[in-house]
């Protein structure tokens, strides 16, 4: 199978989000199993080169130039290449007055749809002019979703036609909604103008993106089965429900896998103690390491983390509330989080002010990637009260580390987190514990049990670690998912 992925980002040499890590994690797996596979992605003025080491390999300055039409106008582009992690990756440079990707920033651009624009034209037609002929062209996001559009419509007749698009949806918030000057910079107003395939379902007077990106694809997928329930409905759906649940038949989830090269607490550089299963109590020595790290108690208390974005999505109110509940229980907490929003972190930064003698509690604002692997490793619990959740990788990666996730019951977290207490599953699947409503109560009453749990019954609190170390969230299962689907849709099953 040759696969092509078209994306906006790819660990390591272009990340803001778990985007970049499920680009190159999948690319990495579909290539041990034997697959050829690119990745073209925008060369970014600001992607990470030179400081990722041996994952970059043979970085071409000049490889090919290609000609696309765009406003009326020849717009022409390098593209330059490289080895990441094995897998060719080709970088779409434009070169135009409007320096679309050399402005040091990866998103946020008022005019980020003509920039993503020209990269599906230019990504195009680079597979065109090269002689490409991939089974699976792999789109993600609103970013790339013009290339199935492309590919059904200007390209019908070209010898891309036979190739099969696979469009994935990390996140259904962000969609690409934007003028019809799209589809004029794309020379695609007598295609699509006028038809309900790409004109955005709340708003006709919009053009939507990512409508275009399911509606010509072959197969949509997005980052969880729960996901993929959730946003053909009208509470989750974002507008996109009635689109969605049209295509139904086309539409499933598929979890995110975790890549245990870089998250094993058996080998991870990052922690002072390594452990696994077998040595499952020197995981507490990394429990001590981390509070005298942290100046907190030498105390017989859990400790019950949080490690991510603090946003609304992440129910940071809810994170506010654990904080102090946990604190006025028996629990001590650690937080490592950053937030987007000023309100926010002023509020988080006068609460680690207000709690700065309080030595059960440790907060620290900011990324901190070591600290991140030692709270893992540290922690007896971690807790992720979201308000939805696509896929979530935080929940699978403390898991691993012997963890346990309180969730709540929401896209993926509800497809990998299954109750110790309530679950329909099977005690020896049951790996955490999980709740409905996005409410104080509900949030409360899971700490409570899990810290009971925790004090009462220490047996059963060690085999629901146990469960969760044993569980396979790697690429492996989730790669063979997306290679039926490529069979699927190309014929080759």
């Amino acid at each position: 199978m040759y696969v092509v992925m078209i994306a906006s980002e790819c660990a390591p040499v272009s990340k803001v989000g778990g985007l970049a890590d499920v680009v190159d994690g999948l690319s990495r797996e579909l290539a041990n199993k034997g697959h050829k596979v690119e990745v073209i992605l925008p060369y970014y003025d600001c992607m990470n080169l030179s400081t990722i080491g041996a994952a970059i390999n043979d970085f071409q300055n000049n490889s090919v130039q290609v000609s696309v039409q765009c406003n009326g106008k020849q717009l022409l582009s390098t593209v330059h290449s490289a080895v990441i992690h094995d897998n060719e990756c080709f970088f779409i440079k434009p070169h135009s007055q409007e320096r679309y990707f050399d402005r040091g920033i990866y998103y946020g651009q008022r005019d980020d749809d003509e920039r993503f624009t020209v990269f599906c034209l230019s990504a195009v037609e680079f597979l065109s002019e090269t002689g490409r002929r991939p089974d699976v062209i792999h789109c993600h996001d609103w970013q790339s979703a013009l290339v199935p559009v492309l590919l059904k419509t200007k390209h019908r007749h070209s010898a891309l036609s036979q190739t099969k698009t696979c469009y994935t949806i990390h996140n259904i918030w962000h969609q690409g909604k934007t003028s019809e000057k799209v589809l004029k910079m794309a020379d695609l107003e007598q295609v699509v103008t006028g038809k309900d395939s790409i004109v955005d379902d709340s708003d006709h007077a919009y053009i939507n993106l990512m409508k275009g990106g399911i509606t010509y694809s072959d197969i949509i997928t997005t980052v969880s089965p729960k996901y993929a329930s959730e946003t053909m409905t009208n509470q989750m759906g974002e507008g996109m429900q009635k689109t969605l649940s049209k295509y139904s038949d086309k539409y499933t989830g598929i979890i995110n896998g975790v890549d245990y090269d870089s998250w094993s607490p058996a080998t991870d550089k990052l922690i002072p103690f390594n452990y696994d299963i077998d040595s499952i109590e020197d995981k507490y020595k990394n429990k001590e390491h981390m509070r005298k790290k942290m100046s907190m108690k030498q105390d017989f208390k859990p400790i019950v983390s949080v490690v991510g974005r603090l946003d609304m999505q992440k129910g940071v109110h809810l994170i506010r509330h654990a904080l102090l509940y946990s604190l006025n229980n028996g629990m001590q907490f650690v937080l490592l989080g950053s937030s987007p929003d000023k309100e926010i972190d002023i509020y988080f930064h006068h609460l680690k002010h207000y709690l700065k003698d309080n030595h059960d509690c440790h907060i620290h604002l900011s990324h901190d990637e070591e600290l991140a692997h030692l709270i893992y490793a540290g922690a007896d619990m971690i807790l992720i009260p979201s308000l939805f959740e696509p896929c979530g990788l935080t929940q699978m990666i403390a898991m691993r580390y012997g963890t346990v996730p309180v969730v709540r019951n929401t896209g993926g977290l509800s497809d990998t987190v299954f109750d110790a207490e309530v679950s329909v599953k099977p005690v020896t699947d049951r790996n955490g514990f999980s709740f409905d409503d996005f409410s104080y109560d509900a949030v409360s009453l899971a700490l409570k049990r899990a810290s009971m749990t925790w004090h009462e019954k220490p047996h059963t609190f060690r085999e629901i670690m146990l469960t969760g170390m044993r569980t396979d969230y790697s690429w492996g299962a989730s790669a063979d998912k997306y290679l039926s689907l490529y069979n699927r849709i190309s014929g080759k099953w």
